[in-house]
């Protein structure tokens, strides 16, 4: 059951979904109904679950789901995977990928595999001031203050001299 994103607990389950590259407008379309569709059938332990979902910057899928009352049941859980994947597939994209990263350049965002981005690091294309998205984050209100962080704040600083 879709309800308002500001309307689920600051605390509640996240899950970010980091694209390998930007959905053109529109999937966007495609996507908000299929991510619509999914989530009004949504239950945990035949529950429906109170949940929202986000687009930001084309790139990412960001959906939270109220368990402040209740754990989601390992069945809702599989669903949302089951769901994604099915998304990768249709769109032939990367969404369950979170070592990769993802990072403000300018006003855009970039995807790497890890691999090129240390490279992009050694040949000085990416500084101590560049931005990049934790996608690990597992709360909502994480999102706010934890989801764009300064590189250096994140795992990959200690790569960047």
């Amino acid at each position: 059951m879709i309800v308002g994103f500001s309307t689920i607990p600051e605390e509640s389950k996240i899950w970010v979904f980091p694209s390998n590259r930007k959905f053109y407008p529109q999937e966007i379309s495609e996507l908000t109904k299929s991510i619509e569709l999914f989530l009004n059938s949504w239950t945990s332990d035949r529950n429906p679950v109170e949940c929202s979902y986000l687009f930001r910057h084309d790139r990412f899928i960001i959906i939270s789901a109220n368990d402040t009352d209740y754990n989601l049941s390992l069945e809702a859980h599989d669903a949302l995977t089951e769901f994604i994947l099915e998304l990768q597939n249709k769109y032939d994209v990367v969404l369950l990928d979170k070592i990769n990263v993802c990072y403000k350049q300018g006003e855009f965002v970039q995807y790497k595999d890890l691999v090129d981005f240390k490279k992009l690091i050694k040949a000085k294309g990416v500084s101590q001031k560049t931005i990049v998205f934790n996608n690990m984050i597992t709360v909502k209100n994480e999102l706010k203050y934890n989801w764009e962080i300064n590189i250096m704040d994140s795992w990959l600083g200690r790569l960047v001299k």
